[in-house]
């Protein structure tokens, strides 16, 4: 079998797998439910009076995925190491590469199913209004990739322990640095601390200052660029931990 049917076999495993376990529908669940809460009480969707879903809906995104795709991707690594497993994949006839990219894609493709879910909701903004679909489009290609970003640093700290609370914890935390740097409120004392150039240099490893352009429609090639670096750096570094462990 080729590279890419190695790896297509063990993402069609893994997405299985998903869905045999209750988990995948309670993350789903969990997942909808507060979008549409957030979107229609906290993020005043009906108030704005406005046919988008940039402020009420994309906004709140980055802070959904950074407890809730941690979840998802704290058993890739951690649950094949606690029972043993991973030894018996890392001497099947497939590389490690081939392993890594078809279980992140994989979990990649769940999450992508989770966000096309909330399809009522593009659909409910047009129903009402005339919003402009490729400014929508353009975001949930920026809330996916940002959701791949999340991923693949789940990634990192599920390969590194066997507990996936752990794993868990420890993902939520770069996670979160990750985030708030590219807040204002961080800008801002960054930039009192050690200057303007200095504070944006920060500021630009955040997943919000790269998400920001999709939000408003604005497919720009280093934000793309930005999240496709990260994972690939991200799915590098689990290779180099995986195969520590196998010597």
């Amino acid at each position: 079998m080729n590279s890419w049917g190695n790896i297509k076999t063990i993402a069609k495993r893994e997405l299985v797998a998903y869905f045999m376990s209750p988990l995948a529908y309670v993350f789903i669940v969990i997942f909808l439910l507060l979008c549409g809460t957030f979107t229609f009480f906290f993020g005043y969707f009906y108030e704005r009076g406005v046919a988008e879903l940039g402020q009420s809906f994309f906004f709140w995104h980055p802070w959904f995925y950074l407890f809730l795709v941690p979840a998802v991707g704290m058993r890739l690594w951690a649950e094949e190491r606690r029972v043993g497993t991973l030894e018996l994949l890392m001497t099947m006839p497939i590389t490690p590469w081939q392993a890594i990219l078809g279980k992140f894609l994989a979990s990649w493709l769940f999450l992508a199913i989770a966000l096309a879910l909330t399809f009522p909701l593009w659909i409910t903004v047009n129903y009402l209004g005339n919003p402009d679909n490729g400014v929508i489009f353009a975001a949930y290609l920026g809330s996916w990739l940002m959701a791949g970003a999340y991923l693949a640093i789940s990634c990192i700290t599920s390969a590194m322990t066997r507990a996936q609370v752990v794993s868990f914890i420890v993902s939520l935390v770069v996670c979160a640095l990750l985030l708030l740097v590219g807040t204002g409120g961080a800008l801002e004392f960054f930039k009192n601390l050690f200057g303007v150039s200095i504070a944006e240099a920060i500021s630009s490893f955040s997943f919000l200052t790269h998400f920001v352009g999709f939000s408003k429609g604005v497919i720009d090639s280093r934000d793309v660029l930005f999240f496709l670096s990260l994972i690939g750096f991200s799915l590098f570094t689990t290779s180099v931990i995986l195969r520590e462990h196998r010597h």
